[in-house]
């Protein structure tokens, strides 16, 4: 058996070999390779800056949420990042493909979460390509909850915590005719399904009353929306979020910067083009100044 080291010396057939053991060996688990090449899965912060309390400026990320429509899932996010009462950035990407029928919407320290997606996209590729099959719907989950847990500690210092909404396709739902599927999870790492509707992040207390009126009671529920009917219920819930919450934005009409909205659906992810928004926002908002 090679070590580590022999991996440098190797090449051309002896390089595949070795390669292609070492993915036997962790038997398509991503995270055991890193940990394996001693990767470090998260950020130690030294004892002395909690300890003395450091005045340290982290930037967060705030309102996403995902609702259940007749094609599959739309998931989308405002695009304000903050620090403290910093508004640092207000072109950031909060809904992340994760692979062709998943994606992730993030609440939470960006450095973070843009890691987790990282590191859980190539877990996917790696399972895929050692495995020869796609890592399950469960094994996706989990995969996720690992890393969450694995960042416990950032989470607990609160300076790096992350809570996720994880939108999917199922192609093997055969007992239902939407594969759609919308899981959130907590700092620990517990997922929980969501039949109609997610929304996290600062501004999701304003919207989740919202939500619920329109699952139950709306003219036309959630689950029967088309994509156009989805999106405008969107748009108006973010631009609620940012009337009520300084660390949410919704659209930026002078410089025109959407909400980024994605589908998951039977064919893939597919982001929602910024022409459509601006159509469906006009809808949405008649009286709405330019």
């Amino acid at each position: 058996m090679h070590d580590k080291g022999d991996f440098l010396n190797l090449s051309g057939a002896a390089h595949q070999e070795f390669a292609l053991q070492r993915a036997i060996n962790h038997e398509g688990d991503f995270l055991n390779l890193l940990k394996h090449a001693n990767y470090p899965l998260k950020v130690e912060v030294p004892p002395e800056t909690v300890r003395h309390g450091a005045d340290v400026e982290i930037a967060h990320s705030t309102t996403v949420v995902a609702v259940l429509y007749r094609d599959g899932v739309m998931i989308a996010g405002d695009r304000r990042a903050t620090a403290g009462t910093s508004v640092i950035y207000d072109r950031a990407e909060k809904v992340l493909q994760i692979d062709r029928h998943s994606a992730l919407a993030i609440s939470g320290s960006p450095a973070i979460a843009y890691e987790i997606a990282r590191i859980l996209e190539h877990s996917f590729q790696y399972f895929r390509r050692s495995q020869l099959q796609e890592l399950s719907l469960e094994g996706k989950l989990r995969m996720l909850s690992r890393l969450i847990r694995e960042n416990l500690s950032m989470a607990l210092q609160g300076i790096g915590g992350v809570i996720p909404i994880f939108a999917l396709y199922d192609l093997n739902a055969s007992d239902d005719p939407n594969g759609g599927k919308i899981f959130f999870y907590d700092a620990l790492g517990a997922h929980f399904e969501n039949v109609d509707f997610a929304t996290t992040g600062s501004g999701s207390i304003w919207i989740r009353g919202v939500l619920r009126y329109l699952s139950r009671f709306g003219e036309t529920a959630l689950h029967e929306m088309d994509q156009r009917q989805a999106a405008i219920t969107i748009l108006r819930l973010l631009d609620i979020a940012s009337e009520y919450d300084a660390a949410t934005s919704g659209y930026n009409a002078k410089v025109k910067i959407f909400p980024t909205v994605k589908t998951v659906t039977r064919i893939g992810v597919n982001t929602v083009s910024d022409d459509d928004l601006a159509a469906w926002y006009a809808e949405a908002q008649p009286n709405a100044e330019e």
